[in-house]
């Protein structure tokens, strides 16, 4: 297995410097085109790597997953579709998502800014300090890593840059969908895309979606079985912005891209894949990370459909 990745790897380096780092935030710019890893979690538990697959990277978008999981995880179904919509928006990911007349929770997708930024103030605590330490336990007993941690430089350039979703949580303020000091929304929004990783702590993520909410090795329910198929079937419509009808139909699995350069790829009941390459396209997405994934998937007969 690990030769197959290495040999897709070589496969899809001159990939690499045909994508750019995300420029909009000051310290994303600064990402290294020449870096591409990846690591695979089978459904036994093995893991395979290759590459840069140690190297530490910004979760970015890829948070929005777990913040829905932790929406689901505090409030229930029921009510997490009550506040947001799943359809796809066929938008970019910093998109205002609005009809024609009053914006309503139809209008949101958890996939995309304005969604997420809804899903911190579904986050249960007795403020954000509290919400946001949450999000980040939840995300290192997911990846098996405690030492999970925010990236500095990195959420103080999200937090000076960020008017764009500035402007998305005034409108959602305006709106009556959020209550409360927009600004402490957003710094727990500019945290939670903070949150460094790395290609195996997404593996290890991917694989809990994958293995329907069970840790490997002790498998472990960390959450019901219905909130994995949920998040897995938003993630197939909606997780690569206005890339998800093309790289379903290439790829075919449930998948997750930051402009970080990561993405988490899901395949049910058979593995968790973490990628990183901060080269992105123009839709957001890790160029070299997707032709690798598109790679993978054609050998092994990866796509879902």
């Amino acid at each position: 297995m690990e030769a197959l990745l290495e040999e897709i790897l070589d496969l899809c380096g001159p990939y690499k410097a045909q994508g750019k780092p995300a420029s909009y935030i000051p310290e994303l710019a600064k990402g290294d085109t020449n870096d591409l890893g990846i690591c695979v979690i089978s459904s036994d538990g093995q893991i395979f790597k290759a590459g840069d697959y140690k190297k530490p990277f910004t979760i970015q978008s890829i948070v929005k997953p777990i913040l829905l999981l932790l929406a689901l995880m505090d409030n229930g179904m029921e009510d997490v579709r009550a506040k947001v919509g799943v359809e796809a928006t066929g938008k970019p990911f910093d998109a205002i998502n609005v009809a024609e007349g009053a914006l309503s929770s139809q209008h949101l997708n958890p996939m995309v800014n304005m969604g997420a930024i809804l899903m911190c103030t579904l986050i249960k605590g007795r403020d954000y300090t509290e919400r946001f330490d949450r999000l980040l336990g939840l995300t290192r007993h997911l990846a098996g890593n405690p030492d999970i941690k925010v990236d500095e430089k990195v959420y103080l350039s999200e937090k000076r840059t960020g008017s764009k979703n500035r402007a998305l949580a005034f409108l959602l303020k305006t709106y009556g969908m959020i209550d409360g000091d927009v600004e402490e929304v957003l710094d727990c929004y500019f945290k939670a895309c903070s949150i460094q990783v790395n290609c195996r702590d997404l593996a290890n993520i991917a694989y809990i979606f994958a293995n329907r909410g069970r840790l490997p090795y002790t498998d472990e329910r960390v959450f019901l079985a219905e909130y994995a198929h949920f998040v897995n079937a938003v993630l197939v419509t909606c997780g690569m912005y206005d890339g998800s009808g093309d790289f379903a139909v290439r790829v075919g699995v449930p998948a997750k891209s930051g402009v970080g350069g990561g993405i988490m790829a899901v395949v049910p009941t058979r593995m968790g894949i973490g990628i990183f390459s901060p080269g992105l396209d123009q839709k957001g997405n890790s160029l070299a990370g997707i032709k690798a994934l598109e790679a993978l998937s054609r050998r092994m007969y990866l796509s879902i459909f």
